[in-house]
């Protein structure tokens, strides 16, 4: 008998690519269904007794509350850990922290800074361990947004996305969610704040075919199914704050960037957004905004994913 606090065929979820086209089908098809349960205030406790461990070394407020009350509608319950109490690697070694943890809990999700410190905790983990953001990838949110644009849209296969601003976490991320899912990415950043395409490219994920790169990011928008963006200033680079304000002065998403964009293009933005910088208040308040849909569905997206990850497929 397998041991409570392990799980058969045990994954993690360190980055988008860790899961394959078809775990994502079953994902978006279960998180519609719990999302309709939800909705109608329908018990769904699959994860009863279950405990999950939240480690934040970054602020949050969305990753937070949509992975602790997903788990609480889940029936499990969350230890909610911060820097001062959690130090990865400073207090103890990062290895030894995983071992203790993932031996008194169910599931890890972590939201830190360094994407090697999440897979140094996961090699060493009993338990599977997400990624609630790194410098690196963000993958709940694409998770969260694909699930969005299917919502509204269907199908995001064969569909053009334009990431207008930074290349991040998310820039990274949307890379391999677009290699996977068989759709195209259009990227415009300004010079010196590209997409690393060794980091995205060489963690196993996209290749030339699914995006491009455009200097314009009015060329970047021509014909985009969804246009989105993120803040210019990432948390950890607070120091860089005014010369990025300069640098991005061009890449703010406005209506003449949505103008050229299909005609039922949508709009989203991970949030916290800044209007007026990243994106103008008509644009993300106005009528092709799913913003606040894409916020909340980070909850029905993760549910779905933690219950994959300790259950496997649910009928």
């Amino acid at each position: 008998m397998t041991p409570s606090h392990e799980t058969p065929t045990m994954k993690h979820y360190l980055q988008f690519n860790d899961l394959s086209a078809d775990e994502y089908a079953y994902l978006f098809a279960r998180a519609a269904v719990i999302k309709k349960k939800f909705k109608a205030y329908d018990k769904h406790h699959t994860l009863a007794d279950r405990t999950l461990a939240m480690i934040f070394e970054k602020a949050s407020t969305r990753t937070r509350v949509s992975f602790e009350a997903g788990m609480y509608q889940l029936g499990g319950s969350v230890v909610h850990l911060t820097t001062g109490d959690s130090q990865l690697g400073r207090a103890e070694p990062i290895e030894d922290s995983a071992k203790v943890i993932s031996r008194m809990v169910d599931l890890v999700m972590i939201r830190t800074y360094e994407q090697t410190k999440i897979e140094r905790f996961a090699a060493d983990s009993r338990v599977p361990v997400i990624n609630g953001l790194t410098n690196e990838f963000h993958p709940c949110q694409i998770l969260a947004d694909i699930f969005t644009f299917i919502e509204h849209r269907g199908s995001i296969a064969g569909k053009t996305v334009a990431w207008v601003g930074d290349g991040n976490n998310m820039a990274n991320t949307w890379l391999q969610a677009a290699q996977l899912l068989g759709f195209k990415v259009h990227v415009s950043t300004p010079r010196g704040y590209e997409v690393d395409e060794k980091l995205a490219v060489g963690a196993g994920g996209a290749c030339a075919s699914s995006y491009q790169f455009f200097s314009n990011p009015l060329d970047a928008c021509r014909g985009a199914d969804l246009v989105t963006t993120d803040v210019w200033t990432s948390m950890g680079y607070e120091a860089e704050n005014e010369a990025r304000k300069q640098a991005f002065a061009d890449w703010c998403v406005d209506a003449e960037m949505m103008a050229v964009a299909q005609s039922d293009a949508l709009f989203m933005h991970c949030l916290p957004a800044h209007r007026g910088e990243e994106v103008e208040a008509d644009v993300i308040d106005g009528p092709q905004s799913v913003v606040w849909d894409e916020a909340e569905n980070r909850m029905h997206v993760q549910k779905a994913l933690m219950e994959y990850l300790l259950l496997g497929r649910q009928a």
